[in-house]
């Protein structure tokens, strides 16, 4: 760990001065860096971002003086972690100034039920009996041994950290972040009252964090809340995790999702609106001069080049979409002289609104019990018994604190339910934030000037609940209770959808008894 020397070189030095003194040291022996601290600590330099695979350490070990011969202190263990030191070690100092006890610290192999540092000790340098060579390559090797064990290496691996006390916004997170298609490693919660302004949590959950991240063998800490550009920098800094927060990850999984041009044009856009404040956050080192003609004198930045070319591919992006909502309002002026209703499905992420268009009409929609499935628009042409010809559109589902910029990038989309003439409100019935979820998209609604919409509440899914409890759900909601995924209560949604229509006389001819009531054109 250090020879008998060193060791007295430093414990001579630290009695003279009456400071913490101490070095770090590489894994060959030679001392990096030389650090003076006062009487009870010591700051160490910035040593850089740690690279390297899951599970990798930095390849230094710290050994400093302690005056007093005071056990390791937390932000010993703290310097350990945060930094992935090799290990951290205290050399006690004697009055004579010789060295006297030595305690030292290395992260234990990973145990979620053990404590997570192992602690040597011993009277002086010379009893100390610790190969640092052979447990750095011990712990490395089991290292990786758990990443070939867990079997999702080319999956990436999440840390998700929750910041909001309700454990339904957590749960939700949870269900975003398995949406995105990313293995959850482990969870944090913090309990603070207010979010850190630095590094948005404090210095003992970052501790927290980097120890379940390398149990968990994570490489990046997906928060539930956002984050300002300068709370991402320092929590990546302190901890060398990537950090995403909830909008990244919901543009993220709006990427994944987008098929149609329409779709990848309006998920660019927002996520150019996100990205540009943060590109103007970028350090100093990227504010180097351009050269040549159009560049002399006071000149460009790089950043602002960055910031002036998101700037015009915004506004080609935003021109794009406004021949897009010209294109879907020139279909709109058709039906509506067409004279044909429109009916849309609307309702929070995961109600099951394609898994009711697929029942209506007999499509074939993707669905799956997933968050954002459906980001498209898709719209069905269907006959209702009275109605006659009537067009249903499934769209791209709500969810709470919906991210501004991507409610203004599907601004196009988000239209076509100002000119419907009823709204289908898909509700899962068996969701125990049935009410929460309600009240989220009557919130977004009335951001959109919807809230006095024509709208019937549709109670999907209960299969999953008992009769009596259904029954009072539609009482209560005065909804129509159906199963999208069992084909139930069909009938009774399209007549209820065809009283709120407000129309008495049949436009076509009534099935006979036992036929279905609504078909596919």
């Amino acid at each position: 760990m250090v020879s008998p020397e060193l060791a007295r070189h430093l414990t001579e030095i630290s009695r003279q001065l009456n400071r913490q003194v101490g070095v770090l040291l590489g894994r060959e022996g030679t001392v990096r860096n030389v650090i003076v601290g006062d009487a009870h600590s010591l700051t160490l330099p910035d040593i850089g971002r740690l690279r390297g695979g899951v599970g990798r350490f930095r390849g230094l070990r710290l050994v400093h003086t302690h005056l007093k011969g005071e056990p390791l202190t937390r932000d010993d263990l703290n310097d350990l972690a945060l930094l992935r030191l090799d290990l951290v070690a205290m050399i006690e100092v004697l009055d004579s100034g010789l060295p006297g006890r030595v305690e030292l610290a290395h992260l234990a192999p990973l145990d979620p039920d053990a404590e997570p540092f192992e602690r040597i000790q011993a009277p002086d340098v010379h009893q100390l009996r610790f190969d640092v060579d052979a447990t750095m390559q011990a712990l490395e090797a089991e290292f990786a041994r758990l990443a070939s064990d867990a079997g999702e290496t080319d999956k990436e691996r999440a840390l998700v950290v929750g910041i909001v006390h309700e454990d339904e916004h957590f749960e939700e997170m949870l269900e975003l972040v398995r949406s995105a298609g990313v293995a959850i490693a482990g969870t944090v919660r913090q309990k603070r009252s207010q979010v850190h302004p630095r590094t948005v949590v404090g210095t003992g959950k970052l501790q927290e964090i980097v120890l379940e991240a390398m149990r968990g063998l994570a490489t990046v800490a997906v928060f539930d809340i956002d984050l300002k550009p300068a709370q991402a920098r320092a929590f990546e800094d302190a901890t060398g995790l990537k950090a995403i927060d909830r909008t990244q990850l919901i543009l993220d999984v709006f990427a994944q999702r987008a098929r149609s041009r329409d779709g990848k044009l309006q998920v660019e856009l927002a996520q150019l609106k996100y990205s540009l404040p943060r590109l103007t956050e970028k350090d100093a080192g990227l504010s180097r001069l351009t050269g040549g003609i159009g560049g002399r004198g006071p000149g460009e930045t790089v950043v602002e080049i960055g910031r002036r070319r998101i700037r015009d591919r915004i506004r080609a992006l935003e021109k794009q979409v406004e021949g897009l909502s010209r294109q879907r309002d020139l279909r709109r002026r058709r039906r509506r002289e067409e004279g044909v209703p429109v009916l849309s499905i609307i309702g929070y992420t995961n109600a099951g609104k394609s898994t009711l268009l697929n029942a209506m009409t007999g499509s074939e929609v993707e669905a799956a019990s997933k968050l954002f499935m459906t980001l498209d628009p898709t719209s069905r042409r269907l006959r209702f018994p009275r109605e006659g010809e009537v067009v249903i559109t499934d769209t791209v589902g709500f969810i709470a604190d919906l991210p501004p910029d991507l409610v203004a990038a599907f601004r196009a989309t988000l239209e076509e339910l100002a000119d419907a003439d009823l709204l289908l409100h898909v509700v899962d019935a068996a969701d125990p934030r049935l009410e929460q979820k309600l009240e989220a998209v009557q919130r977004i609604l009335a951001e959109l000037h919807l809230d006095e919409a024509p709208r019937l509440i549709v109670l999907n899914k209960t299969d999953l609940l008992p009769p009596h409890e259904t029954q009072a759900l539609a009482r209560r909601f005065a909804g129509v209770a159906v199963s999208a995924a069992k084909r139930r209560g069909l009938g009774e949604l399209v007549h209820a959808a065809e009283e709120r229509l407000g129309r008495g006389k049949p436009l076509m001819k009534t099935y006979g008894e036992g036929a279905s009531q609504a078909e596919l054109v």
